[in-house]
């Protein structure tokens, strides 16, 4: 049995821990909802489909190519279909699959749970930040 340096035994357990995080299915999903973009595109498409531009317009802040991206991502997980009509132009529609449409209602307990308890977040970061211990947030 070879020795290991303290350095290399951080080094190892860093490793470890990426290679959990990776087979972790809660983490690989939090990574998924938690890209900037992918609740607005879930709550765009939530009544139906969309065509690109009206998703372009609905989500201002995205940028095309981020908008791109995070669409992309979506189809490659499974939780949102693309379509191509051909007409002149092109029109490129999305739309939640089952799968995606699954996760509106956890969606919806996480907006319920933010309009809740922003405020209380709000003001322990203004506690905390003013050099105040935090006060535990109403229930």
């Amino acid at each position: 049995m070879t020795t290991q340096t303290a350095t290399q035994r951080r080094a190892r357990n860093r490793a470890d821990h990426r290679e959990r995080l990776a087979n972790c299915p809660t983490q690989r999903v939090i990574a998924v909802l938690a890209d900037k973009w992918v609740a607005l595109v879930f709550k765009e498409l939530a009544d139906g489909p969309r065509r690109s531009a009206e998703l372009a317009r609905a989500i201002a802040g995205a940028s095309q190519k981020m908008l791109t991206q995070t669409l992309r991502g979506l189809e490659r997980d499974g939780l949102v279909a693309r379509t191509v009509e051909p007409a002149v132009p092109v029109r490129v529609g999305y739309r939640l699959t089952e799968l995606g449409r699954s996760l509106l209602p956890v969606l919806a307990g996480i907006t319920g749970w933010a309009d809740r308890h922003a405020a209380d977040i709000d003001l322990s970061r203004r506690r905390y930040d003013a050099g105040l211990s935090a006060p535990t947030p109403a229930t």
